[in-house]
């Protein structure tokens, strides 16, 4: 008689079966998702995404890649976006205010005018809103009428980049909704150089009037008129948006080296209007303190005028720059990454996006060491969300700059219309002993971070 062969009794329930296959199958996901980098992200539904690649590159451009690491593999401070199509609504709908601003007119050597500081320091109180602030434009940005006509004619919220001196490459958004197109201007400021760039690789064609990559209005900047330097003429486009777009109710500044990763409707609403602030921009991930970037500033060359960075210093330390301390609450840094910034259009964050400019112009364009100074003095304060840098790592993807310098890319270290301005790629100018204590007014922790500026700078 043969062996009779029976059916294990486990595999006998087909219901057992279809749960075990369910509970393997969460299981997975449930993994997945917890390995995954976007695990901090958090939509309560989902949305009609765009689904087909904004722009395709060609091999050529596809230079400097790969994104940096980041060391953090878990979010600490996770943020929670609200329904696309909710927030859809709301932002077109809160895209109908408006907040004025008095801006200063006249003409001027330079383009922002090369204010003293003590007329610097005499517009930072703007309570009654009826003085002119100075905020640019005091000489004509060089930009075609087409352009300018694009631009005023942008409402909402402008998504706003720039490349000068072929720095870095154009990226594409990701994580788009299928309205956001229809409802978010995009703007890429680039000069000559970066042109010459992009005609090189067949992205555009010098011979057009108007230029688009993906989603992205390129719009020329000449330099004629404006600063020699690259990183001086990149931080209009960055502090002056408001002034640029002037029927734009929100912003999003991002840095070319940066990829965005979440759609910008979502950001403002999550990081600005759910958080009633005028501003959202990540705190440092390793500074806290002002003197602490100016000391990195010098150590690892970022600007090559290190007189000119003691004389900044030892200028705010006399005007009240002060450490951070639990006092400046609900302030938590006094350094941010401003390689993001978001912006409602109000009193509040133009009046310190025209005073900070000010302070770049008159000393350097590194932008983190005048933020807390302007911030902390200005009045009425900034109402501001310096979010964690673990959010900030999940909603953007950060590469490195262009490596390569481009031939004749470089400033000359004169800034069209007075002043000087070197370009970072100069010979670094050490610091003087003579700039310590110009007027001895300086809080002790600020005296022994310049000390020790002056010091390293001799070794």
């Amino acid at each position: 008689m043969g062996k009779v062969t029976s059916t294990p009794l486990l595999f006998r329930s087909k219901l057992l079966c279809i749960s075990l296959l369910y509970l393997f199958t969460s299981l997975s996901l449930a993994l997945y998702t917890s390995l995954s980098h976007t695990k901090c992200l958090f939509r309560s539904s989902p949305f009609d995404p765009v689904l087909t690649p904004l722009f395709s590159y060609p091999s050529s451009y596809g230079e400097h890649k790969y994104a940096i690491p980041t060391v953090r593999s878990t979010c600490s401070s996770p943020v929670y976006f609200s329904d696309y199509w909710t927030v859809l609504k709301q932002m077109q709908r809160l895209s109908k205010n408006s907040s004025a601003l008095r801006y200063m007119k006249g003409k001027a050597d330079s383009f922002g005018g090369n204010f003293s500081v003590q007329d610097r320091l005499s517009y930072f109180d703007n309570e009654k809103n009826i003085v002119g602030i100075p905020c640019g434009f005091l000489k004509k940005f060089p930009i075609s009428n087409p352009d300018r006509i694009a631009m005023e004619n942008c409402r909402g919220v402008v998504v706003v980049s720039a490349i000068f001196n072929d720095h870095d490459k154009i990226r594409q958004p990701k994580g788009l909704g299928s309205k956001t197109l229809d409802n978010v201007c995009f703007y890429m400021f680039i000069d000559d150089v970066t042109l010459k760039g992009l005609d090189y690789h067949k992205l555009i064609s010098r011979k057009s009037t108007e230029y688009k990559i993906g989603v992205w209005r390129i719009v020329k900047v000449s330099r004629k008129g404006l600063y020699d330097n690259p990183a001086m003429n990149g931080v209009i486009p960055k502090y002056l948006v408001h002034r640029l777009f002037p029927n734009a109710k929100f912003s999003v500044w991002i840095d070319a080296k940066l990829e965005l990763m979440i759609d910008p409707l979502l950001l403002i609403h999550t990081l600005v209007v759910s958080a009633k602030a005028d501003m959202a921009i990540s705190k440092h991930p390793f500074y806290i303190h002002t003197m602490e970037e100016a000391m990195a500033t010098a150590r690892w060359k970022k600007w090559w005028d290190v007189d000119g960075l003691k004389k900044q210093m030892e200028t705010y330390c006399e005007y009240g720059l002060q450490p951070w301390n639990p006092s400046k609450l609900p302030y938590t840094s006094d350094v941010p990454d401003s390689a993001l910034i978001l912006r409602k259009h109000g009193v509040g964050s133009n009046l310190f996006s025209c005073l900070l400019f000010n302070e770049l112009e008159a000393f350097n364009p590194r932008d983190q060491l005048a933020f807390a100074f302007v911030r902390d003095h200005m009045s009425p304060k900034l109402k501001l969300n310096m979010f964690d840098v673990e959010v900030f790592e999940q909603i953007a993807v950060e590469y490195r700059h262009n490596l390569k310098p481009v031939a004749g890319g470089s400033g000359t270290g004169k800034v069209s219309g007075g002043g000087t301005r070197g370009s970072q790629s100069k010979r670094t100018k050490r610091a003087g002993p003579d700039l310590l204590y110009v007027n001895g007014s300086c809080c002790s922790r600020c005296q022994k971070h310049l000390l020790e500026m002056w010091g390293e700078t001799h070794d």
